[in-house]
């Protein structure tokens, strides 16, 4: 199977909205929770905004032209580890895929990406545990290791 893999631009707001959307409408399901307040068409103007101002990129990962995979990052700086690193915000791959190698291929072009920009390291949030263990085992098969802790979140607006 062929998956390739591109840098997104502004243009690609719309696919990255979907994606982005589906993921969050699986978490939100698997959980029984509403965890996100989530508007397609908001999500697709922000993302659009984001790239442009250069606060946030995307891979795409594309079967036979059909979008299937998306990760978006964002890049920070702590000094806890030295300096820049990428934070992963949103990593999805549609579920017909999963278990064939695309997500381990999506994690290869972040560490590509992460080491072009000269980040120290990525770090991502796993979503809600049980009902994500398959997802905290794929991200530790591919190198991440947990450093404690849990996302935490208090809205401000």
């Amino acid at each position: 199977m062929e998956i390739n893999f591109r840098r997104a631009t502004a243009k690609d707001s719309e696919i990255i909205g979907n994606l982005v959307v589906a993921l969050t409408n699986e978490i939100s399901s698997l959980t029984n929770a509403k965890h996100f307040d989530i508007d397609l068409n908001e999500t697709i103007q922000r993302c659009n905004e984001l790239i442009q101002d250069g606060h946030y990129c995307a891979i795409i990962g594309e079967y036979e032209n059909n979008p299937i995979a998306v990760v978006t990052m964002t890049e920070t700086y702590a000094l806890y580890v030295s300096g820049k690193i990428g934070v992963v915000q949103e990593f999805y791959v549609a579920p017909q895929f999963r278990a064939s190698g695309v997500g381990s291929m999506l994690i290869e072009q972040v560490k590509g990406y992460g080491k072009r920009c000269n980040w120290s390291c990525i770090e991502l949030c796993t979503p809600p545990l049980p009902e994500f263990e398959r997802t905290l085992n794929f991200y530790q098969k591919n190198g991440l290791i947990p450093v404690g802790g849990r996302k935490m979140r208090q809205a401000l607006a």
